[in-house]
């Protein structure tokens, strides 16, 4: 990635945190983190990652109201943003933070056995 679109990537990743914690009324937008945004080279499109507090049917439906929102946050995004063409937002769900709960879980699962195999005595 080129200096160039890491900074529009930041510069969208605020605009859009912004926007959908206090513009958005759609009350299927909450709980939303704005993790990353991803631009293409050719800044055409852009991939923002986010994370929904919740389980897999309100990560669904927050996932369709930022969709739905999507025109808005462009128009939003235009206007801050001095370039030729404003990026097509594209929303992800970031399964980074679900995955990073898995691992420790399964970690912690593993020290507990084998601390009963040792009789209890901690490994160091």
């Amino acid at each position: 990635m080129s200096r160039r679109t890491l900074k529009a990537g930041e510069t969208i990743r605020q605009i859009v945190a912004m926007s959908i914690l206090t513009e958005i009324q759609d009350p299927r937008v909450k709980d939303v983190t704005v993790v990353r945004v991803d631009v293409s080279g050719d800044m055409q499109t852009a991939k923002v990652y986010v994370s929904v507090m919740g389980d897999d049917t309100k990560q669904n439906l927050c996932l369709k109201g930022l969709k739905s929102c999507a025109g808005f946050l462009q128009t939003k995004v235009a206007k801050r943003m001095e370039t030729r063409y404003v990026p097509h937002l594209n929303f992800v769900l970031d399964q980074g933070i679900k995955n990073q709960l898995l691992v420790s879980k399964m970690l912690d699962d593993e020290k507990k056995e084998m601390n009963a195999a040792n009789g209890g005595a901690p490994q160091q």
